[in-house]
């Protein structure tokens, strides 16, 4: 009995991740994406490098002080003299020192190691020397989630807090890229908020309307806008039906995009604590994508951040191979 037990625990801990699965052996058979790790100097963030390389995902540029670095190699067994070390002598340096790299074109992704967000992001968006584009930096998580049958992008719960309608706009056209670059076709956007009618007393139905009709008018591109929708109807066929809303959206929307900061962070968190998703985490919106992990994250999370890094890099660098006309 008890090991019958153990054998479906197995095979259902095989099946939470074969979403995740799937994108690292993608990622796998892609060139190894360099990354510059920002000050790696703990036994979370340095294994997860050290993760991705064994598995052939990455090649490291490891930034931060190189006795600290060492020291949290030594502790992890493993031996850091085989890696590229740029010396940064504390954390804020080290983020400048990474952002750097890639504009030199020595790094093609960053990656968070053992410093606060904001310190990596600050480093990014500074206006001289950092890594803005035309478009608003988003967050994303990429969502595994055991009961449901395809991953979900769920955007922006991380970095902005409290949107405009033209930040949403950069935020869904982020995701819908990177939807595209995870191979997901079609790109089906659900504007999530509390109901699917529009109510001009519920400011984030108005801002979805106008959102779905900058789609029908080229100004969204690349994915099948619908909202507003409320989370059950836009993820959910049978009560898409129950509502009577026809869309090619409702009940099989691959990305969500919430109001706001606040209702993205706790749609993640319930999805992880309630559902047993694993959630990992990308940066859009810069010159190259930015590998946010976290030292509560599993092993199959971090590895699964780094895919999904490298297939975006994949489709930066395929773009930038289309001569211009």
């Amino acid at each position: 009995m008890t090991v019958a037990v153990q054998s479906q625990d197995v095979s259902q801990d095989r099946r939470r991740h074969d979403k995740y699965d799937r994108l690292v052996a993608v990622a796998q058979s892609l060139p190894k994406l360099k990354v510059a790790v920002a000050h790696p100097c703990d036994a979370a963030s340095l294994g997860a490098v050290f993760e991705a390389t064994d598995l052939g995902l990455i090649e490291p540029i490891l930034v931060g002080p190189q006795a600290r670095i060492a020291a949290a190699a030594a502790a992890l067994g493993k031996d850091v003299s085989t890696m590229r070390i740029v010396e940064a002598r504390h954390s804020h340096a080290a983020a400048e020192e990474a952002v750097n790299l890639v504009r030199c074109g020595q790094a093609e992704a960053l990656m968070k190691g053992s410093l606060h967000t904001d310190e990596l992001m600050g480093a990014i968006v500074r206006r001289e020397g950092g890594l803005r584009t035309a478009r608003r930096i988003s967050h994303c998580f990429v969502m595994d989630v055991p009961t449901h049958e395809t991953a979900l992008i769920i955007t922006d719960a991380a970095v902005n807090i409290a949107p405009t309608l033209e930040d949403k706009v950069h935020i869904v056209q982020n995701a819908i890229d990177l939807a595209r670059a995870l191979r997901v076709d079609p790109v089906r956007v659900a504007i999530l908020s509390a109901m699917e009618t529009v109510n001009p007393k519920v400011p984030s139905t108005i801002e979805a309307a106008a959102l779905c009709k900058m789609a029908d008018r080229g100004q969204i591109t690349g994915g099948i806008l619908d909202g507003p929708l409320a989370l059950d109807n836009a993820i959910d066929l049978g009560a898409a039906k129950i509502k009577k809303i026809e869309s090619p959206v409702a009940g099989q929307a691959n990305v969500l995009v919430v109001p706001d900061l606040e209702a993205g962070n706790m749609l993640a968190k319930s999805l992880t604590f309630l559902a047993d998703a694993d959630a990992a985490g990308i940066v859009l919106g810069a010159r190259v994508p930015v590998i946010l992990t976290s030292r509560a994250d599993s092993t199959i999370t971090r590895l699964a951040s780094c895919a999904v890094a490298s297939l975006v890099a994949d489709a930066q660098r395929a773009k930038l191979a289309i001569p211009e006309v």
